[in-house]
């Protein structure tokens, strides 16, 4: 049967033992000497043993209590460094936050948000992985992620929570040596004739579906990555629909970037995190850290 002593207790056995004197261990945790006497006894009641032996002017440890008191301090050693973990945690003082996002998004946004939340909070350990958006729902379904990124209208489930960060336009990457490239707006009616490299895995329903069909792609090439279709424009003429913000990326491939007009379809930056679910503070600060970020960087789509 299992004996029930308190912290309390043990704290008070431990001090007197430090202190080798009743009065500055009552001194030391703030107690009567009554008060500290009687956890002793209750602790020795309870545990059928004399812990230390008294006289009217010595406190010594008795041979039980010699035995007893390295077990004493383990298990109050243990506890205050659970709770200095605990919080720690809380303080964001440590903490993990699993992030996973596709391309384009892990080469353009998370890095410089990931430097800047690691900046606030240089305890917490913040590991990404950059996937295809189809892992990032599952790596979030399965908890090996606890925060995704990832466009907005892909299907979810009922264990997932989508919150739009930002509306940002969509450009055409195009060959610098192509004629569109000489004007400083296109319009989709332009880029019809000419091949669609395409990357993204819902493009018919989040971006076609806002064109007229009178004026959606006639050949669609489908590829896995923003930089395979980066890629291929540089031996085919033919154009890739980009985020605004991929721009340093487009231009370190020397490919000319355009608008699209006529009309402007946004691409929706989304962020997926699991639903009633009790997140950790290292989580938890990281979505209201990257929520807040969004809210005060500048863009063109909002």
């Amino acid at each position: 049967m299992a004996i029930e002593v308190t912290v309390r207790q043990l704290r008070a056995f431990i001090t007197v033992v430090d202190r080798k004197s009743f009065s500055e261990a009552a001194d030391t945790m703030c107690l009567s000497q009554a008060a500290l006497s009687g956890l002793i006894k209750e602790l020795e009641s309870r545990l059928g043993v004399r812990l230390l032996d008294r006289s009217t002017r010595s406190v010594e440890v008795s041979a039980v209590g010699a035995a007893f008191e390295p077990l004493v301090r383990q298990v109050l050693g243990g506890l205050d460094h659970a709770i200095e973990s605990v919080i720690n945690l809380k303080d964001l003082r440590q903490g993990l936050v699993r992030v996973v996002a596709p391309e384009p998004l892990s080469c353009t946004l998370l890095p410089e948000l990931m430097a800047n939340y690691g900046e606030r909070y240089p305890g917490v350990d913040v590991r990404f992985n950059d996937v295809p958006i189809e892992e990032v729902l599952k790596a979030l379904a399965n908890e090996s992620a606890d925060v995704g990124f990832g466009p907005a209208g892909v299907p979810l489930d009922d264990s997932l929570e989508v919150q739009i960060l930002r509306l940002d336009p969509l450009w055409a990457a195009l060959r610098s040596d192509d004629p569109l490239a000489e004007t400083d707006s296109l319009s989709w009616r332009a880029l019809r004739a000419r091949p669609l490299f395409n990357y993204m895995p819902n493009l018919r329903t989040s971006v076609l579906s806002q064109v007229p069909v009178r004026c959606h792609p006639e050949e669609i090439i489908p590829v896995h990555r923003i930089n395979t279709a980066l890629s291929m424009l540089k031996v085919k003429r033919g154009y890739a629909l980009c985020p605004s913000t991929t721009r340093p990326l487009v231009e370190g491939f020397d490919l000319a970037f355009r608008p699209i007009v006529r009309p402007v379809v946004n691409w929706r930056i989304a962020i997926f995190s699991r639903a009633r679910k009790s997140l950790s503070p290292a989580v938890e600060s990281f979505l209201e850290f990257t929520i807040q970020s969004m809210k005060e960087s500048p863009s063109d789509g909002l």
